[in-house]
């Protein structure tokens, strides 16, 4: 291990909770970020390498976009902090009135707009539209998927399916979740419409919460037509439909939102990641008459609000960051990148005794690998992960067991980078 990373490590061993950062006991895990650019990162000793994650897919536009760090200098110069809920800023404003025009009116022609309520962090803006959900319904409980990661705040355990991450809280939550199958590609929907009619009939559920291509849970893409059929069940129940867009959203799956793909209007749309670029913040957006039917008029104290709500900075750079994806049809050349990365992963990755799957939506694509006895296959997926780090190359694993394989780059990058990174995954796999 280099001097300058171990002494970071050494420092983050000795005073940040241990549960926080797993470091490899013979130091080739992790490296320690030094500066990015593009879609490239440096790491304390200097070594550049090809970023595959975009960051946990916030660098959308790019890692330092120059019009969004351009936008973010000027705004710290003039005002770094406002009182969101008391006395607010213009840009707060504006990106409302934006976050509107790119999701309910472009959705209807005009016809519907949204209200926005800002967070800090995507499970923030998920527990906003819970909140919503109750409120709106007057039911408690909400319907999420096997395998759906929503956060990891309280609420949001409640609805992020995985039990290394919700067992330990168990006896504390409300319990108001419940799980039912996500439908992968090549399954039908007749079983999942049976089973999701049979749970609304109860009347206790106020909204399905639906991840339109599962992330964290391995990449997993639904069959089509499963957003239309949970907006019908939604619908026919008196349920909402809440999607969590916090990583597909702004482009990624190559279209401006990944329920776009079904030509599914939700009732709320969950956005953060690459909102910003790079500030922590988050969104709730919903539709206008619903968000005024949930939320009464401020009577001058704010039911949900926090200290850095809004905060000035993150507007400035989420509005140059959406300008900038616009500006350079990231959404579109998402789509094109994403079909030709998936057409190379299939043509060229094999894995001698053991199967891989491929799928994925634009600049969002997973490659599963299992053993030949169908068991997934965990220790070869992050020895590959950690083998392409180390030849310049930084991915993800993902899935419950760790054994997917993810691409989700800056939608900026080019052919050739792609290309350099499939053959050298293709060498590593050998």
């Amino acid at each position: 291990m280099k001097t300058k990373t171990k002494k970071v490590l050494n420092r983050l061993r000795a005073y940040e909770a241990a549960n926080m950062l797993w470091i490899a006991p013979d130091g080739s895990w992790p490296i320690v970020w030094a500066r990015a650019r593009g879609v490239d990162v440096w790491d304390a000793e200097g070594r550049k390498y090809l970023d595959l994650t975009a960051a946990f897919g916030v660098a959308a536009a790019g890692h330092g976009n120059a019009r969004v760090v351009a936008a973010g200098q000027r705004q710290m110069k003039t005002l770094l902090h406002a009182m969101g809920d008391v006395h607010p800023h213009a840009l707060k404003a504006d990106l409302a009135r934006e976050l509107s025009r790119i999701t309910f009116e472009r959705w209807t022609s005009g016809a519907l707009t949204g209200k926005t309520m800002f967070a800090n962090s995507g499970f923030e803006a998920v527990e906003t539209a819970l909140k919503t959900a109750m409120l709106a319904s007057g039911r408690r409980k909400v319907l999420a998927f096997n395998g759906g990661y929503h956060g990891l705040g309280y609420g949001a355990l409640n609805a992020t399916h995985r039990a290394y991450f919700r067992e330990p809280f168990r006896s504390q939550l409300g319990k108001f979740g419940c799980f039912v199958p996500f439908p992968k590609e090549g399954e039908g929907l007749a079983a999942t419409e049976k089973r999701i009619a049979k749970i609304l009939q109860t009347k206790q559920f106020g909204a399905i919460l639906v991840e339109p291509i599962q992330g964290r849970g391995g990449v997993n893409v639904p069959r089509h037509g499963f957003l239309p059929l949970l907006r019908t069940l939604c619908d026919r129940h008196g349920a909402l439909l809440i999607v969590d867009e916090i990583f597909t959203g702004f482009g990624r799956t190559g279209k401006w939102f990944a329920c776009e793909h079904g030509r599914t209007i939700p009732d709320l749309i969950c956005l953060g990641k690459a909102l910003t670029g790079g500030f922590p913040m988050s969104a709730c957006v919903g539709r206008a008459e619903l968000m005024d039917v949930a939320w009464p008029p401020s009577s001058g104290e704010a039911m949900h609000t926090s200290t850095f709500q809004g905060h000035p900075v993150g507007c400035a750079m989420a509005l140059a960051q959406i300008a900038e994806i616009e500006r350079e049809s990231l959404p579109q050349k998402s789509g094109i990148l994403g079909a030709h990365l998936m057409q190379q992963l299939r043509h060229e990755i094999t894995v001698p005794g053991h199967s891989v799957a491929i799928r994925g939506c634009g600049l969002m694509v997973g490659l599963e690998i299992r053993q030949a006895s169908g068991r997934p296959a965990t220790a070869l997926v992050l020895e590959t992960v950690k083998k392409m780090l180390h030849r310049g190359f930084i991915l993800l694993p993902e899935g419950e067991f760790g054994n997917v394989i993810s691409f989700t780059p800056p939608l900026i990058i080019s052919r050739s980078r792609l290309a350099a990174a499939v053959s050298a995954l293709r060498e590593v796999l050998k």
